[in-house]
């Protein structure tokens, strides 16, 4: 069961990479600050490097801050992984801008509910965990509103060249971007291995081993490298006309909210803060700019998906619990 929790940690961190390139790469690619195929790359390389250098807390935070490892089992925490997987597949293959933190979230509130009762469940770290994602993107927003707003005013009697000023500096907050993705991110797949060597007695404490650390960023860094390139155009297009003043502030914006939230062990979705702190971006200079339907469909997810991995959660315990009462029917059946 270990070998299992660690191969879907693995392909959760994969996933990870693939589908937040998008937000990361969207406006660099649409701005035409650089080359599609070498911001990819660049951001890949960038995701291997951060999750070596931010500890530990977010890691603790979605794990053992939030449920009672002493109530819950390893089969918890591999149902609480399958279902975050199981949405993150559904959501990618409708096309429907989820966030996997989320979804992991739901999958272990989910899971421990039904399998240990909310007692397991410490409300401390539950709102730790839960404020930021609420919160995050609509600090995303404002701050993403006014960077812009203070980047025009201060550049409105700019040359035009002044973009290819602005490009040149997107490559930097671009790379600043994936490394604060990177680090938040690839604690969730860490935190997910970590206690399951724990309830499997393999470590004594909540103590990250380098190599959970190294397999965890490699996992999301080759996810980045290839691209989910049908949310890239979505994000780069289908939401407004992104000029190089608005990337360079809505990358700014993102990135610093989630390297705060790293270092103070906060999990939030860096898809929601980069995609909210875009639309502040050209909300600032015309609200009428961005296409609101695009953005009301990414609220909805927003609401939908915790609910929604805690359902996938326990029914795939029940399922489970069906399966294994039907097999030991079978087996006393043909014992006699």
């Amino acid at each position: 069961m270990l070998i299992l929790l660690i191969i879907l940690s693995l392909i959760y961190a994969f996933l990870n990479g693939y589908r937040d390139s998008s937000s990361i790469l969207a406006g660099v690619i649409a701005s035409r600050a650089m080359n599609p195929r070498l911001a990819l790359y660049l951001g890949a390389a960038a995701d291997l490097i951060a999750p070596f250098f931010f500890g530990s807390a977010v890691a603790q935070s979605i794990t053992t801050d939030l449920i009672k490892t002493s109530a819950v089992t390893l089969d918890t925490i591999v149902i609480a992984m399958v279902a975050a997987l199981v949405w993150t597949f559904f959501s990618w293959w409708q096309g429907i801008p989820s966030s996997s933190t989320h979804a992991l979230v739901g999958g272990l509130l989910g899971a421990t509910l039904i399998t240990s009762g909310s007692q397991a469940i410490l409300t401390g770290g539950l709102a730790l965990v839960i404020l930021p994602l609420i919160i995050a993107p609509i600090i995303g927003f404002l701050i993403g509103y006014l960077f812009n707003a203070l980047l025009i005013y201060f550049l409105r009697n700019a040359h035009p060249k002044v973009n290819i000023s602005l490009r040149r500096y997107q490559i930097i907050t671009m790379l600043l971007l994936a490394m604060s993705n990177s680090a938040n991110d690839a604690q969730k797949s860490m935190g997910m291995i970590t206690i399951g060597l724990v309830l499997a007695g393999k470590l004594s404490s909540f103590d990250i081993p380098f190599w959970v650390v190294g397999l965890c960023a490699l996992s999301l860094a080759l996810g980045a490298s290839r691209g989910d390139w049908r949310q890239i155009r979505n994000l780069g297009g289908k939401i407004y006309k992104i000029r190089p003043v608005n990337a360079l502030s809505s990358q700014l914006a993102s990135s610093g909210i989630i390297l705060l939230a790293s270092v103070f062990g906060m999990p939030v979705s860096t898809p929601h803060v980069i995609s909210t702190a875009l639309l502040g971006a050209g909300a600032s200079e015309r609200v009428n700019k961005v296409r609101w339907q695009i953005a009301s469909q990414m609220a909805i997810t927003w609401l939908v998906t915790i609910p929604a991995a805690m359902a996938v959660a326990a029914l795939l315990f029940l399922l489970l619990n069906a399966v294994q009462g039907l097999w030991g029917n079978l087996h006393v059946l043909a014992l006699r």
